[in-house]
C-alpha cells in the first residue's frame, strides 16, 4: 500500500508521468480498432431483442433446469401442433425453465402449455406480451437519451465556459455507448428493459469521471497564459497524472460488485434482468474509465491547441527553454569555459569557500594535511620578493656558533 501511495506522490507532482495527450494518436487508434469490432458484431450478429421488443408469449415452466428438460421442453414446444417458431428456452435459477415464443392467441397458448405438461412440466404459466411495450420503451429511452446529451452539453459549457470540453465529453459518451453496444451484439444477451436502464446508467458513470478530470484540468490551466514552465498541453497531461490514481480506484471499486452480479445472474439465476443489467453496467464502466482518460482529455486538448493564446504561450515556453543555461550549450556541442573558484574574489559580507588543493597535495582539500599536523612548505614568495627586495640568506647550522651566530 505504501508503494501505492508512493507512486500516487510521484504521480501528483510529476516525477512521474505518462504521456496521455502527447500520444493521443495511439489512443485513438485503439478506440477506432474498438468501435469498428463493435460495429462489425452489429452487421454479423445483430443485437437479440427481447420479447418485450418484439412482443410473444414467455412459458415459466417448473421443472429441474437440467439439459435434458432443456431439450424435451423444446421438443414439446415443437411438437405441439402450434406455429411456435424458433422457442427459445433458458434456464431460471435450478428448477425452472423460460420459453420464449412468438406472438399467440389465448387457444394456442394453452394448447402449448399443455404439451409441456404431458412432456414431464409439473406446472406452467404464461405470459403474453404485445410488442407494444417494448415499442414504448425505446421511444422513452431515445427521448431520455437525447434530453440527457443536451443537458451534458449545457452543463458542462456553463461550468467550465469551454465549448470545447462539452465536445469531447459527448463524443466520449458516444464512445463508451457504440463500444457496449457492439460487445452485447457479440455476447448474443437480449437486449431487455434492463440493457436501456443499464445504458443510460453508464453515461452518468463516464460523464462523472470525464468531469473530474476536467476540473483538474481547468485549475492546472487557469493561469496557463503566464506559466513558463509547462505549455497548455503539459499541463493538461499533468492532470490526467495527478487523477489517474483516484479515476483507477473508483473504477475498480464499482466493477466489483458489478462483476458479482454478473457472475450470480449468468451463471446462479441464468436469465432475468439481473444480468442484462449487469452486462450493460460491467461494460459501459471500463469504457467510460478508458474515455474519460484516453479520449475526453486529449481531444479537449487538441481542441484547444487550435486558439491563438495557446499557441503563443507554447512559443513562449520553448523559447525560454531554448534560451536556458546550458541548452545552447548542449545543443551545438560546446562546452562552456571553466571558472576556478579561486581567483572569483568573494562578496562583501560572505565567507570565502577555500579551493580544492590540487592532486598530489595531501590532506585533500584541507590546508593541514593529513593527519592534521603542520601546513605543507609552499613555494609562494615573501613580501620582501615581491617588492624587488633583497632576502637575507641565513646559513646553515654547522657555520653557526654556540649562541645561534656565525663565528668570526
Amino acid at each position: 500500500m505504501s508503494r501505492l501511495a508512493t507512486f500516487g506522490q510521484h504521480l501528483y507532482t510529476g516525477r512521474v508521468s505518462f504521456d496521455f495527450v502527447g500520444r493521443r494518436r495511439l489512443w485513438y487508434a485503439m478506440s477506432v480498432g474498438i468501435i469498428i469490432a463493435a460495429a462489425a458484431g452489429l452487421l454479423i450478429r445483430g443485437l437479440d431483442a427481447g420479447i418485450e421488443f418484439k412482443g410473444g408469449v414467455e412459458f415459466n415452466v417448473s421443472i429441474s433446469a437440467s439439459q435434458a428438460n432443456v431439450e424435451t421442453i423444446r421438443a414439446a414446444a415443437l411438437d405441439s401442433g402450434v406455429e411456435v417458431g424458433d422457442p427459445l428456452v433458458t434456464t431460471s435459477g435450478s428448477d425452472a425453465l423460460l420459453v420464449q415464443t412468438q406472438p399467440l392467441d389465448q387457444t394456442e397458448a394453452d394448447q402449448v402449455a399443455a404439451a409441456m405438461q404431458d412432456a414431464g412440466a409439473q406446472d406452467v404459466s404464461q405470459e403474453r406480451i404485445g410488442p407494444t411495450f417494448g415499442a414504448q420503451i425505446l421511444n422513452k429511452a431515445i427521448v431520455a437519451l437525447a434530453v440527457f446529451l443536451t443537458l451534458v452539453v449545457l452543463f458542462i459549457w456553463a461550468y467550465f465556459r469551454e465549448w470545447k470540453m462539452s465536445v469531447a465529453a459527448i463524443v466520449a459518451l458516444l464512445h463508451d455507448v457504440l463500444i457496449t453496444v457492439g460487445i452485447y451484439a457479440w455476447s448474443g444477451f437480449e437486449v431487455t428493459p434492463a440493457t436501456v436502464t443499464g445504458l443510460l446508467t453508464i453515461l452518468g458513470f463516464s460523464l462523472y469521471d470525464t468531469v473530474v478530470v476536467f476540473d483538474k484540468v481547468r485549475e492546472n490551466t487557469r493561469s496557463y497564459q503566464t506559466n513558463l514552465s509547462l505549455t497548455y498541453s503539459e499541463q493538461a497531461n499533468l492532470a490526467v497524472n495527478q487523477t489517474l490514481v483516484r479515476s483507477i480506484n473508483t473504477t475498480v471499486t464499482a466493477l466489483l460488485p458489478v462483476l458479482a452480479l454478473l457472475v450470480v445472474g449468468t451463471v446462479v439465476l441464468g436469465t432475468g434482468p439481473l444480468k442484462d443489467l449487469a452486462l450493460a453496467l460491467f461494460v459501459g464502466m471500463a469504457a467510460g474509465a478508458y474515455s474519460s482518460i484516453f479520449i475526453a482529455t486529449p481531444l479537449a486538448v487538441q481542441l484547444k491547441e487550435r486558439d491563438a493564446s495557446v499557441k503563443a504561450q507554447a512559443e513562449r515556453v520553448l523559447s525560454r527553454r531554448a534560451r536556458a543555461p546550458g541548452a545552447g550549450a548542449a545543443s551545438h556541442g560546446t562546452a562552456s569555459p571553466p571558472t576556478d573558484s579561486a581567483d572569483v574574489p568573494a562578496p562583501s559580507g560572505s565567507t570565502r569557500v577555500p579551493a580544492a588543493a590540487p592532486p598530489g597535495r595531501p590532506g585533500g582539500s584541507s590546508p593541514l594535511g593529513a593527519a592534521g599536523g603542520t601546513p605543507p612548505r609552499t613555494n609562494r614568495p615573501t613580501r620582501a620578493v615581491s617588492e624587488g627586495r633583497r632576502q637575507p640568506q641565513r646559513k646553515p647550522r654547522s657555520e653557526r656558533g654556540s649562541n645561534g651566530r656565525s663565528p668570526r
